[in-house]
C-alpha cells in the first residue's frame, strides 16, 4: 500500500483565524473541499498545494506530510 497524506490546513487556517469559506474563496474552492481536504478525505492537486503554500506563506513540506501505513 501506498503512504497516506496528512495536513495541517486546518491547524493553519484556524490560526489565522479564517473560516473554511474565506479559505475556500481565497483558494478558489468550495467550502466542502476545504472541509473534505481538512479531514483527510481528499488531497489535493498539487497546483492546490502550491496556492496553500502561497496562501499561509510556507513550504508544501510543511503543510502535506507523507506518514507511513500502519
Amino acid at each position: 500500500m501506498l503512504p497516506t497524506i496528512s495536513n495541517r490546513i486546518k491547524e493553519l487556517r484556524t490560526a489565522r483565524e479564517w473560516t473554511q469559506e474565506q479559505l475556500a474563496q481565497a483558494a478558489g474552492v468550495s467550502r466542502q473541499s476545504i472541509n473534505s481536504i481538512e479531514r483527510n478525505r481528499y488531497v489535493p492537486s498539487l497546483e492546490l498545494a502550491l496556492i496553500f503554500a502561497r496562501l499561509f506563506a510556507c513550504p508544501t513540506d510543511q503543510i502535506f506530510q507523507l506518514e507511513k501505513e500502519k
